[in-house]
């Protein structure tokens, strides 16, 4: 019988620094169209809103906590030598690429039919990514579900806000 006592090897620095990395570089790539375009702009508040929409407190709470989880995602796949992990990576870019794009879409270009195509695409790309990023680490993939539930939300207010305004 194994009397020895078996310990959690806690990660090493290294690797914390390089999830906090991972971390960082997704909230910045995610945060800067948000920096780089008005959200608050006299045309965005004069919109009629419906009657689910958040504080806009929300926003950038929401937002930050969902990019935290997709770096802490991105990093779980990044470092596994599972099979399928150059395709969940190319699928994380492509998705990140759309998230990025829709926020110009909506509040530069005041396109907000463009912006709800934008964000139905988004949301079948962040499915694909779940799917792919389960059959690498099944932990990345739960870490993305919050992300797509937010994302829904996001279509349906996006969906909405035009309906209510064209």
């Amino acid at each position: 019988m194994d009397t020895r006592v078996r310990t959690r090897r806690l990660p090493d620095v290294e690797s914390v620094l390089v999830a906090v990395g991972f971390v960082l570089l997704v909230n910045v790539v995610g945060g800067l169209p948000g920096i780089l375009s008005d959200p608050d702009s006299a045309w965005f508040r004069s919109l009629a809103k419906p009657w689910f929409y958040p504080p806009t407190i929300a926003f950038p709470v929401v937002w930050t906590t969902l990019f935290t989880l997709l770096g802490l995602a991105l990093w779980l796949v990044w470092r596994s030598d599972a099979d399928g992990r150059g395709l969940a990576l190319g699928l994380f870019a492509l998705q990140m690429l759309f998230n990025v794009v829709w926020t110009p879409a909506f509040f530069t270009f005041e396109a907000l039919l463009l912006a709800f195509g934008i964000i139905v695409v988004l949301w079948v790309l962040i499915a694909a990514t779940i799917l792919a990023f389960r059959r690498v680490d099944r932990r990345a993939a739960a870490f993305l579900v919050p992300y797509i539930v937010w994302v829904t939300f996001a279509a349906v207010l996006n969906f909405e806000l035009w309906r209510l305004n064209t």
